[in-house]
């Protein structure tokens, strides 16, 4: 398992002489694989570990809170996909005032002094310390001084755009999920942990597992047909699910919240984890009338989604 290293005070010496990267990966995607691909590749030669550098909160987080991209991943997730792909070490810097404040000259330091890193796979735009006053020459010089080889990584394209997380999160916010998926080189999809809500879907016969999502911010805003898959048994089910503000029940509602309706499904599972992927856009979120016409819009969502995976509608 990868582990994750909180700061360099946490740096010892097996974290040393590794192959490392820099960025924020949000969603390990099929264009930050080819990264990891050369990353692996380059580690395996050299007989040295492998290790991400990132930042949380992210630093358009810190800089534009209530505006920054929703992100594709949280944390723990990216570390997951991580794992997969052949990372050994995450090194994350909490960014702060005093890591914003980090001249490039310090953070260089790090890499040398305290990594001594072997070789470092960076974007040729790339641009790092205050007031984004280190680039890719800078690290290339240095890295011609103390014997390390600094490789740019060009962008990966898919019918000729550039693979980004911000193309991603264009096809999610349109619902296009098949477009996504085969970007991201998995279905999109959040997990969480099932938490007591207030039962209110019950009372109008759709009862929902609440995800928990700690103001997970996310790219996504409406009404969708689902995959559910309970992470502890590994059991697929299907369901119907609202991302959202619940405007018909909310006043001021700042917290998004995942509620799940799972099809013929009657099991306790608070506490336990659900990973939820995001199959089609049913439509988006809207504020009705009262609970009647709210109940008439789930059971017509119901059916679109019942009909979507092929299940007999009631």
């Amino acid at each position: 398992m990868v582990e994750v290293v909180r700061g360099a005070i946490n740096l010892k010496a097996k974290h040393r002489r590794s192959v490392v990267t820099i960025g924020n990966f949000d969603g390990v995607h099929l264009g930050h694989r080819k990264i990891l691909e050369r990353l692996r590749a380059k580690a395996d030669e050299l007989k040295v570990p492998t290790m991400l550098i990132c930042f949380e909160p992210q630093p358009k987080e810190f800089f534009h809170a209530f505006n920054a991209p929703a992100r594709l991943t949280r944390f723990r997730e990216k570390v997951e996909l991580l794992d997969q792909h052949g990372i050994d070490y995450v090194l994350c810097f909490k960014f702060d005032e005093r890591t914003r404040s980090m001249s490039a000259d310090s953070f260089v330091d790090i890499l040398v002094s305290q990594i001594q890193v072997s070789a470092l796979f960076v974007g040729d735009d790339f641009r790092f310390g205050a007031d984004r006053g280190g680039d890719f020459a800078l690290l290339s010089s240095m890295g011609d001084v103390h014997g390390f080889q600094v490789t740019d990584m060009f962008s990966l394209t898919q019918d000729d755009l550039r693979v980004s997380s911000t193309r991603i999160r264009g096809c999610l916010q349109s619902g296009d999920f098949a477009e996504a998926e085969s970007l991201l080189g998995y279905p999109y999809m959040i997990v969480g942990k099932v938490i007591h809500g207030r039962r209110l879907g019950r009372t109008i016969g759709v009862p929902t597992a609440n995800i928990l999502l700690h103001r997970y911010k996310a790219p996504i805003s409406g009404v969708y047909a689902v995959e559910g898959t309970i992470v502890e048994s590994g059991n697929t089910l299907y369901g119907v699910a609202n991302f959202g503000f619940r405007p018909t029940i909310e006043e001021e509602m700042v917290v998004p919240v995942l509620e799940v309706h799972i099809f013929n499904f009657n099991e306790n599972i608070y506490g336990q984890c659900l990973r939820v992927t995001f199959r089609k856009k049913i439509r988006d979120e809207k504020k009705f009338s009262g609970l009647d016409a709210l109940k008439e819009a789930i059971m017509n969502d119901t059916t679109v989604a019942r009909r979507f995976f092929g299940l007999a509608t009631e």
